[in-house]
């Protein structure tokens, strides 16, 4: 394969956006499209305005030169199986991952892993410095690769450097138990602009700066602010991140979409009311939170199992971690207890799919729905939530939505609910049920203007902007 050449604009990610996978029958291996919002995302931001993509194949032990792959130039970073264990199965979901979600379980500070996660940083870095063009522009994402940005300035100061965080970033006083607390801020002020989905993500990272290097008092508005080193500044803000609205509005409306959802409903016994639950399975996103409020309410009497039906789609995540594996534990123990109590022969009342489904069949299943349940406790944004939305034009369907998730900040108009409080979520989910027609038309025509208007090119847009004004105002400063 020929190496691509080098790219005015670079992205630079845990993941490509395809996998080197391995057939089970022996057959030469094969790319697909990885899985993830952040690919769903980025892909759509890269096929538009051209450029590389700096990334894991995902499949450890293999070795591979840049290649073009379905018009995009890709560079593959390698990883060990032992680097995929202690960097990124270690340091960042069984470390940061928690620490950055509240702590809902408790973090782990390896200082092995710490190692594994600088040295894996480093060779990203080198990997975006070899894709970059003189003065190019490279924007790096998300949790995994917070060392980056000051690495790459290192080996290139002559790039403008952007920084997107897509989960949230948490309270001083959890970020501070970070032993590698100073190493990750100082990474990420590598940075020409830090982003993150809402304001009081940027307005700790600005007070963390700030604390940790004793910095000059930050310069700033409530949506973040910017940070003066002295010999360049970094810009902080706030940019809640979307999806491609227009076109999931228009596969939605689609016949054969419509037909599947039509075909689904049928499949579920024809219900009155067809909930939906589509989360990875991952402890922060409050599945068993749902599943215990339908629980309760079906005991109750409040709903009629033989008209409500629900659908819950986990996505298999992380199992290896031993959190993730007692979660499906839980989760799967109270799937059969409520099929257990309520269900008849032939009629689960709970369907529940832990496996990956295709583009086509979520969009059939989001188009069928009449309630969608997403109840984080913690979440970066949540695109489920404004996917359900854009399939959702015509003003039909509720949306009950947990105050923790990113995307609650915009979607006032949904059914905004406390996932640690489970009568409100029962309360809701209830009312989703049962509101008025008319109302429930009101807010889904409101939810899904916003999500049409705020979609993942205004997204990647602005921040660019902002990233080149940044970055305008860095040459600036080290040119004054």
């Amino acid at each position: 394969m020929n190496e691509p050449h080098s790219d005015d604009f670079v992205v630079v990610a845990n993941r490509l956006p395809v996998d080197l996978e391995t057939p089970a029958d022996g057959s030469p291996p094969v790319w697909r499209r990885s899985p993830g919002g952040l690919v769903t995302a980025m892909e759509t931001v890269l096929r538009s305005s051209g450029g590389a993509w700096v990334g894991w194949p995902g499949t450890p032990d293999v070795a591979l030169e840049p290649f073009e792959e379905d018009g995009l130039s890709l560079y593959p970073v390698e990883l060990s199986a032992q680097e995929v264990e202690e960097y990124y199965e270690g340091f960042s979901n069984d470390t940061l991952w928690p620490l950055y979600h509240d702590a809902l379980i408790p973090p782990t500070f390896d200082r092995r892993w710490w190692r594994t996660y600088r040295d894996v940083n480093k060779r990203f870095a080198e990997a975006a410095a070899r894709a970059a063009a003189p003065g190019a522009t490279v924007w790096v994402h998300d949790y995994q690769l917070q060392l980056v940005p000051r690495m790459l300035r290192d080996l290139r100061p002559d790039l403008t450097i952007g920084f997107f965080l897509h989960i949230p970033f948490p309270p001083t006083e959890l970020f501070l138990q970070l032993p590698w607390r100073t190493a990750i801020v100082d990474g990420l002020l590598g940075a020409d602009l830090v982003g993150f989905h809402l304001p009081g993500g940027a307005q700790n990272f600005v007070y963390l700066a700030n604390r940790l290097f004793g910095l000059p008092a930050p310069r700033g508005t409530s949506s973040g602010g910017t940070i003066d080193l002295g010999d360049r500044k970094v810009r902080v803000g706030a940019y809640p991140i979307s999806i491609d609205s227009a076109h999931l509005r228009d596969r939605s409306r689609e016949k054969a979409i419509r037909d599947r959802a039509a075909e689904i409903r049928r499949d579920l016994g024809d219900p009155e009311v067809m909930l939906l639950g589509v989360d990875r399975l991952d402890y922060t996103k409050g599945i068993d939170v749902r599943l215990e409020a339908l629980h309760e309410l079906f005991a109750e009497g409040t709903l009629d199992p033989e008209k409500v039906v629900m659908v819950q789609l986990a996505t298999p995540s992380r199992e290896r971690l031993t959190a993730y594996a007692q979660l499906r534990d839980q989760v799967e123990r109270e799937v059969g207890r409520i099929n257990g109590e309520f269900a008849r022969l032939g009629s689960p009342v709970v369907h529940y799919l832990h496996s990956s489904v295709d583009r086509d069949e979520l969009l059939a299943m989001y188009t069928g729905a009449d309630v969608m349940l997403v109840t984080p406790l913690r979440d970066g944004m949540n695109l489920v939530a404004k996917e359900f939305i854009a399939c959702h034009g015509d003003g039909s369907g509720s949306l009950v939505l947990s105050e923790f998730a990113g995307a609650a900040a915009e979607l006032r108009r949904a059914l905004l609910v406390n996932p640690h409080d489970l009568e409100g979520v029962k309360r809701a989910i209830v009312e989703a049920i049962e509101e008025d027609p008319a109302e429930r038309m009101r807010r889904m025509k409101t939810m899904h203007a916003h999500v049409m208007e705020h979609d993942v090119a205004r997204w990647s847009r602005t921040f660019l902007e902002d990233l080149q004004a940044a970055s305008g105002a860095r040459v600036g400063v080290s040119g004054s």
